[in-house]
């Protein structure tokens, strides 16, 4: 793509760092205009608003609203002609099927792509331990995803990817050792994992929940099959998911009578 205007979004907030490493290491590909949340909208899904009050911002516009907010007030009206959107980079990744639709980074891509413009979600999986969000706070620290996003931004729809995909979800590792960041490995196409370990515990008055998913990535007793995006970014890889905007659909015979009985009883 020949100087895309980018559309550059993220659940973070726009002064977060992740936000900033991209913006940066976007911006000599084309013209790029933030349209991100004022404050953290992380894990608020597609939670919408009916009005949000916009400000000018050194990089280009603050909304107090959600990222999915941020998309629709950035290709309705604040730049409308931007070619691409980004979403991210978000601190902590983003993985497995039952997580896509909580994200508010993966949500502003989802929601670009019912304008029918291509957009790519990235995040950043720290494979730190307890302490994963005191790792990862300067811009140097997201060089690896900067790099991702920026040979994905440059080739994706020239290479025809955006025909079958609406939206890109990557995930990129970020390993830290006492030599220094390590390189992932290689970039593979991923399908999102449908493994889910949610569970609830009760604790007097209130009902625990709990992601068991995270205690196994720590501990390294990653059983995802090959292909899926957990087991790539557990191995070292960067994950890149080709998605479409939910939801699709899909005829089967067993649907279809009862549908038929159904107006049948009617009669």
């Amino acid at each position: 793509m020949d100087e895309p205007r980018i559309l550059l979004t993220n659940d973070d907030g726009i002064d977060s760092v992740g936000f900033r490493a991209l913006y940066k290491g976007l911006s000599d590909l084309g013209e790029v205009t933030a349209v991100a949340p004022a404050d953290d909208q992380s894990s608020v899904g597609r939670a919408i608003s009916q009005a949000v009050d916009v400000h000018d911002h050194d990089l280009g516009y603050e909304v107090e609203g959600t990222p999915v907010d941020c998309v629709i007030a950035g290709l309705g009206t604040l730049c409308p002609d931007a070619d691409l959107v980004v979403s991210g980079c978000n601190k902590g990744a983003n993985i497995g099927a039952y997580v896509l639709g909580r994200s508010g980074t993966v949500s502003a891509a989802v929601e670009a792509a019912f304008f029918e413009v291509p957009a790519i979600s990235v995040s950043l999986y720290i494979d730190g331990g307890d302490d994963w969000e005191q790792l990862a706070t300067e811009i140097e620290d997201f060089r690896h995803a900067t790099a991702a996003t920026r040979y994905l931004v440059d080739r994706a729809g020239e290479a025809g990817v955006f025909e079958a995909a609406d939206y890109l979800n990557v995930n990129v590792p970020y390993i830290e050792t006492d030599t220094g960041l390590v390189e992932p490995s290689e970039m593979v196409v991923t399908h999102p994992s449908t493994r889910y370990e949610m569970g609830a515990e009760r604790n007097g008055e209130q009902v625990d929940l709990q992601d068991g998913i995270w205690e196994l990535m720590r501990s390294g007793s990653i059983t995802d099959p090959e292909g899926t995006d957990r087991r790539a970014v557990a191995e070292g890889q960067i994950s890149v998911s080709p998605l479409t905007a939910p939801h699709s659909t899909e005829r089967h015979s067993a649907l279809d009578r009862l549908a038929d009985e159904f107006r049948l009883e009617k009669m």
